[in-house]
């Protein structure tokens, strides 16, 4: 007997959630003299420079890649629903990533370059909605888990 409902989609909402955070724009960063877009893969200046010098670009390519990490195991999780143990296992170091992917993102956002003000996109709340959807399909699993012993025990 398997189930498998709604832990598949609340899986699949939390990888298109933080598929989202790693391609979109988290916020710019306002300083005296430019203003530089957020991103996982770094921070790009915005528009173009008037003296002939190359725009400021930062790479952040950890960044990026435990977020890619992140989606990755998320979208694996989903298909492992024949294993229920390490289904739930899986979605335990899933919400461990969502948690470190956005804490990496609020440190490289508060500590980018001193003195500089950050106005955050709506695009960072995307953690926090991801790990709430990790946890409820976590706890969808346990509940399907207890479900298929009472039916294992009624046979």
């Amino acid at each position: 007997m398997i189930i498998q409902r709604w832990q598949s989609v609340l899986l699949f909402v939390a990888a298109v959630v933080m598929a989202c955070f790693t391609f979109m724009s988290l916020g710019q960063i306002q300083t005296a003299d430019i203003t530089l877009n957020f991103t996982s893969l770094g921070f790009y200046q915005i528009g173009d420079p008037t003296d002939g010098v190359a725009p400021l670009v930062i790479h952040t390519w950890y960044f990026f890649m435990l977020s890619i990490t992140t989606i990755v195991v998320l979208l694996i999780d989903i298909f492992l629903f024949k294993n229920l143990r390490l289904q739930q296992r899986v979605c335990q170091v899933c919400i461990l990533f969502i948690v470190a992917d956005a804490c990496v993102g609020g440190l490289l956002g508060f500590r980018a370059i001193e003195g500089s003000m950050i106005s955050w996109s709506t695009v960072a709340l995307c953690p926090f909605i991801a790990i709430f959807s990790t946890i409820f399909a976590y706890y969808r699993m346990a509940r399907d888990y207890s479900l298929l012993k009472a039916a294992d025990r009624l046979r």
